[in-house]
């Protein structure tokens, strides 16, 4: 899966595997492939979806009402995929959607979930206090390192102390959001540290 059209048109070219009649069509999911949700209920219904929805398309004007959605699938999820899926979503989502969400928590919006209201409105008293800028990077490095290893541990992959010390060590955010996404795809925790194109 990528969230690149380009990258999926690229990878999903036919391989010409040097015999005749055998080609390889790799199977890649790319945005084209994966739908917009911003209906609660669907988001309910399918909260993977709309994690997948919010990671293809959370950069584009649809942002907002993919992450107001998924508010509304938090209730049924529980407490580790509530967390990874959170963090997956706000990652996902372009500025200016993460900024309306922000600024429906402060003008009063009520979250419809429990953990909505505390997570979100912990991390956010949080950041006020110590410096909004400051406080909402440490909260986030946190929550996306979280992110990668409870992905890891989701897969049923072994994570050696080194790996799992490298990841919450970590204070660059597009690394942490690369290992998130690599941490679906990879064998082997070790790999998550390998540099892409080795």
């Amino acid at each position: 899966m990528t969230v690149d059209a380009e990258i999926a048109r690229w990878c999903a070219r036919s391989i010409d595997m040097g015999h005749p009649g055998l080609t390889l069509t790799p199977l890649v999911l790319g945005p084209a492939g994966v739908p917009v949700v911003t209906d609660a209920e669907q988001a309910k219904a399918a909260p993977e979806v709309v994690v997948l929805s919010a990671m293809a398309h959370g950069q584009e004007e649809v942002g907002e009402a993919i992450g107001v959605a998924f508010l509304g699938a938090v209730p049924g999820l529980d407490e580790e995929r509530r967390t990874l899926y959170w963090d997956l979503v706000l990652s996902s989502l372009n500025e200016a959607a993460r900024r309306t969400l922000e600024a429906m928590m402060k003008s009063g919006y009520e979250y419809q979930s429990e953990f909505a209201r505390s997570y979100v409105a912990k991390g956010m008293e949080k950041g006020i206090e110590k410096g909004r800028e400051e406080g909402l990077r440490e909260g986030l490095l946190k929550a996306k390192a979280q992110a990668v290893l409870a992905f890891l541990e989701a897969r049923g992959l072994d994570i050696p102390a080194e790996v799992r010390e490298r990841v919450l060590a970590s204070t660059d955010i597009a690394e942490l959001d690369g290992w998130v996404r690599r941490a679906a795809v990879i064998s082997d925790a070790r790999e998550l540290l390998v540099p892409t194109g080795s």
